[in-house]
């Protein structure tokens, strides 16, 4: 354990979180951020290119003593992995000001969490997702004021986990994919009958490395 790290990942506490955050900025260039952080061959064998640039929202909240972080299920209706658990978010538009707005307004339109709701404290490195996006995670914590209102075309629920399940290493679960003799590393989680793999739980993941 690092003499910074919280002694009870359940007495995590927000200052802590802003803290481990403090310094960390909206990329400069996304898509060439997050293809950097895959291997060569790995990016030509699994992902669909050229990436195009999109954010989410990772939405935390401490309550019943614990830190829990938001997620969705999305319907199976959806293009882009129905039926998975992700964070609210999507591709960048037009209108955007920035990744971080980008983020903001799909949570609004996804499960209707206001901008007004959300602190936002800081950024997770980019992701590159094998569907071929280029996913910038905005971290912030939502008011306890928020009632989910689902697009029914998107999302079919959200659930919250807390972070003490998500750091405990025995809950973490990797599975290994091939394809044209390349080797894809993923991991998972189960918790309470839902699935979280694939980006999300990679996003997790470097969270939670980043506040050990």
């Amino acid at each position: 354990m690092h003499s910074d790290e919280p002694a009870s990942w359940r007495e995590l506490k927000c200052d802590f979180i802003r803290q481990r955050l403090a310094g960390t900025s909206l990329p400069a260039d996304l898509v060439t951020e997050a293809a950097a952080r895959v291997d060569d061959v790995l990016l030509a064998a699994w992902f669909r290119q050229p990436l195009r640039p999109a954010a989410v929202l990772v939405p935390l909240r401490k309550h019943a003593g614990r830190m829990h972080v938001l997620l969705t299920e999305r319907t199976q209706s959806v293009r882009d992995h129905p039926g998975q658990v992700a964070f609210p978010g999507g591709m960048v538009e037009l209108n955007d000001r920035d990744l971080t707005e980008t983020a903001l307004r799909e949570a609004d339109e996804e499960i209707g969490m206001r901008a007004s709701q959300v602190e936002v404290i800081g950024y997770l490195s980019p992701q590159a997702v094998i569907t071929g996006y280029a996913v910038l995670p905005v971290v912030g914590f939502y008011t306890a004021d928020f009632l989910p209102r689902l697009d029914p075309r998107e999302v079919a629920a959200v659930f919250e986990v807390p972070l003490e399940y998500l750091q405990d290493r025995n809950n973490l679960v990797r599975v290994d994919r091939m394809r044209n003799g390349v080797t894809l590393p993923t991991y998972e989680y189960h918790y309470q009958g839902h699935r979280i793999w694939g980006a999300t739980a990679l996003m997790l993941r470097s969270f939670l490395d980043m506040l050990r």
